[in-house]
């Protein structure tokens, strides 16, 4: 099973993986044609919220609450059945969507007064950030569909191809900000544009994955679909409860359009930076676990589905860790390999480093609740992580405003990570308190060796990694040649370090 699990994992790692290489691109292309200014200000809110929306009727609550069903239905059903749960789905989720969007597109100046309420000072940015939300809005519309369709790919174990889905959104943003861009007299449009198409070519890719299967959606609305009540009743809190840190990062964007000009753009890039291995490895763990563990839940496999969870945490623990230190350690070189070029300034670089070390902090918080909330949604349980999202929240808040006025816009993103932790811990001890979760044997001392192999790679890179005005002197060949030795020096050490301490293969399987 585990070798299964892993196999699953390493595939939408690598498909996820493809998606953030081509996104950081993509961010390059945007750092470098439209530097941090008010431009770029004005595009991250505008696709921040379509983002966020995202997040809760995409792969956020929505598969949340369709996938534990539609396991469920597989596992009991018939086919026909099933078929028949995804036509209702896909009709209800349909008109729920396009009602949202129009009423999004109309009211696109209430939402930017909203989420960034310090743009209103400022006419021309405020009204450039409405216009490019009325053209990325639509977005939400199509991923929702698209998500839809990868949750029941998912399902029926065919992950590879929701995985590689992503490409095209960045495909179609840099696509634009190339040759679209000059043709614009407001260049900035085009990115808006790139999300728009993106998202129907990601819908469109799903089509014949979906035919395969025979399970290709024809949208029906039936009010007495027991499938639809069910999900319906756990997507009402689990949009809530699943979006806590998107909640976060958006009151972040709230608090930061007070902030000078650029730190909109700095969390962004800082943020792009912490996906990478957090859509890598931690997403894509979340997502071939929860079904997974749905299937054990509807056989009543309690054992099994203790074990699934253990074994997942330690893997988080495992690669979380060098990740989470590569990018504290890394972040400089990181941000001015990938983006100092063009419009994006030295100063741009050191201030985004300051909120990605902030963010670097909390990955493993991040990646833990990719890993606990499925331990909840797949048995159908949405009101406790939804008690939990809500008190992690109210501390982000309370840490935003505290940590803001010493460390500006690194603060909010250290509120961020610490209210990640603070959600992870408490869904841990749930699942505890539950008697759900059992830890195996070995804990103590697997934390012992991988705190020690962290030790190491963290003292190798403080002490032997150039300063940054070494990097910004080479040129951009130079710094990605440097950035991946260190990668490799800092890995190598860390894994080296972990076979010696006697970590091996047979001790993170099931």
């Amino acid at each position: 099973m585990s070798k299964k699990l892993l196999h699953s994992t390493a595939i939408v790692g690598v498909m996820t993986m493809i998606s953030r290489i081509l996104g950081l691109v993509r961010d390059r292309v945007i750092a470098e044609y439209f530097g941090a200014g008010v431009g770029a200000d004005a595009f991250f809110v505008a696709f921040k919220i379509p983002n966020f929306l995202r997040r809760l009727f995409a792969e956020g609550a929505f598969s949340q609450a369709f996938v534990p069903i539609l396991s469920e239905y597989r596992t009991k059903r018939s086919h026909d059945e099933t078929h028949q749960l995804i036509n209702s789905v896909a009709g209800t989720l349909g008109l729920v969507v396009t009602i949202i969007t129009v009423l999004g597109v109309l009211a696109a100046p209430l939402l930017i007064s909203i989420f960034a309420p310090g743009f209103i000072e400022d006419e021309a940015k405020f009204d450039l950030t409405v216009s490019l939300l009325r053209i990325t809005f639509p977005y939400i519309l199509f991923i929702s569909l698209t998500a839809l369709a990868g949750g029941v790919l998912n399902t029926y174990r065919h992950f590879a191809g929701p995985a590689f889905t992503p490409v095209f959104l960045n495909i179609c943003i840099i696509s634009a900000s190339i040759w679209l861009a000059p043709q614009l007299e407001e260049p900035i449009k085009a990115l808006a544009w790139g999300v728009f198409f993106g998202g129907i070519v990601q819908l469109l890719f799903q089509f014949p994955f979906l035919m395969k299967l025979k399970l290709f959606p024809r949208p029906s609305l039936k009010k007495t679909d027991e499938g639809v009540r069910r999900i319906l009743k756990l997507m009402g809190p689990a949009i809530f409860g699943v979006s806590v840190s998107q909640i976060n990062l958006l009151f972040d964007t709230l608090i930061a359009s007070f902030l000078i000009t650029g730190s909109v753009s700095w969390l962004y890039y800082a943020d792009r930076m912490l996906e990478f291995p957090l859509g890598v490895f931690g997403i894509a763990l979340g997502v071939v676990i929860l079904p997974s563990l749905s299937e054990k839940h509807a056989e009543g496999s309690k054992e099994h589905f203790s074990k699934m969870l253990d074994w997942a945490l330690r893997w988080v623990f495992v690669i979380g860790t060098p990740a989470a230190l590569g990018l504290a350690f890394l972040a400089e070189p990181m941000l001015s390999t990938l983006f100092q070029y063009g419009e994006f300034s030295a100063q741009d670089v050191e201030f985004s480093s300051k909120a990605l070390v902030a963010y670097s902090f909390g990955l493993l918080g991040f990646t833990l609740i990719k890993v606990l909330a499925p331990g909840y949604y797949s048995r159908q349980d949405i009101k406790t992580p939804v008690r939990i999202g809500i008190i992690a929240m109210i501390a982000n808040m309370i840490f935003n405003v505290i940590l803001v006025f010493p460390f500006a816009h690194a603060g909010l993103a250290l509120a961020t990570s610490l209210s990640a932790f603070l959600n992870a811990g408490l869904l841990y001890r749930g699942l505890r308190q539950q008697d759900v979760y059992h830890p195996e044997a070995g804990w103590i001392k697997l934390l012992f060796k991988i705190g020690m192999a962290g030790l190491a790679m963290a003292l190798i890179l403080w002490f032997n990694v150039p300063e940054l005005g070494q990097w910004e002197g080479w040129s951009g060949l130079e710094r990605t040649a440097q950035l991946a030795k260190w990668i490799a020096i800092g890995g190598g050490v860390y894994v080296g370090l972990l076979f010696i301490l006697g970590v091996r293969w047979r001790d993170m399987n099931l």
